[in-house]
């Protein structure tokens, strides 16, 4: 069953809050891991972990372990794999036709089946208690469609599931918010990240199909194609948005937001 689902931010500054919007989107992602206290799983989909551009990934290693954190901010840690979980996401996405793979490392089990997790991962963990985790990375060379009937189909494997599970999406937003960050100041983060705020806000995730490409890729965003996979779970069991919150303390925009069954 699903429980709920969130959009959670991968930036230190939400670990260590220094002004008042970090602070306020901190307290969010709090309110999110009380929440989440109930779930017995989570499936959490991530942009920094490994990267294909026209396949989507359901990572089946045993053991998730913390390997690459951001401007040296460690955090360390081990969580298990929900195989029985994870491996029927990709059983489901992969008989519809889903260009999805399942992956590995090491050892199909046991102690040398491991993987590694970026500060894409272990940063949004931090405000959650431990439980074992199905990872999922993102592709953004798939079309809309394909992404969104993903969601669709981990929603229906959540739902069919008799564990209580939590869905993350991992993801920061415009990264051209600051002239003096690495890829500059632009003026299309801006507008992208105030459009995505109205978005979750409103709870009108069916909007996202209508942003253009052109806008999504001048924003620099890291986020698109995760909130689009939560578009399709949430197209499949509807739920009310509780909470939001918005903060850019640095070059990009971080957000959280909290969905509960109805």
């Amino acid at each position: 069953m699903l429980i709920g689902a969130a959009v959670m931010p991968h930036g230190n500054p939400v670990l260590e809050p220094e002004d008042d919007e970090t602070r306020k989107l901190a307290e969010v992602l709090r309110k999110i891991g009380e929440e989440f206290k109930g779930a017995e799983a989570y499936v959490l989909i991530s942009p920094h972990n490994v990267r294909m551009s026209d396949h989507l990934g359901v990572v089946m290693a045993e053991h998730l372990v913390s390997w690459l954190g951001f401007e040296g901010k460690e955090l360390p840690g081990e969580w298990e794999t929900e195989r029985g979980l994870a491996g029927k996401i990709y059983e489901s996405a992969k008989s519809a036709g889903l260009p999805v793979v399942d992956m590995n490392f090491a050892a199909l089990s046991g102690e040398y089946s491991r993987w590694p997790l970026s500060w894409g991962e272990l940063i949004p963990l931090q405000f959650l208690e431990k439980r074992p985790l199905v990872l999922l990375t993102p592709a953004r060379n798939v079309s809309r469609e394909v992404l969104v009937r993903f969601g669709e189909i981990i929603a229906e494997v959540a739902e069919g599931s008799e564990k209580r599970v939590a869905f993350i999406a991992s993801a920061d937003h415009g990264h051209g918010h600051d002239e003096n960050g690495p890829y500059g100041k632009v003026k299309e983060s801006e507008e992208y990240d105030k459009l995505v705020m109205e978005i979750l806000s409103e709870n009108r995730l069916e909007r996202l199909m209508e942003i253009p490409e052109e806008l999504v890729r001048k924003a620099l965003v890291d986020s698109y194609w995760q909130l689009l996979v939560l578009y399709g779970l949430l197209k499949r069991v509807p739920m009310k948005v509780r909470e939001t919150a918005y903060a850019c303390p640095t070059y990009f925009g971080m957000a959280g937001a909290l969905w509960v069954r109805k």
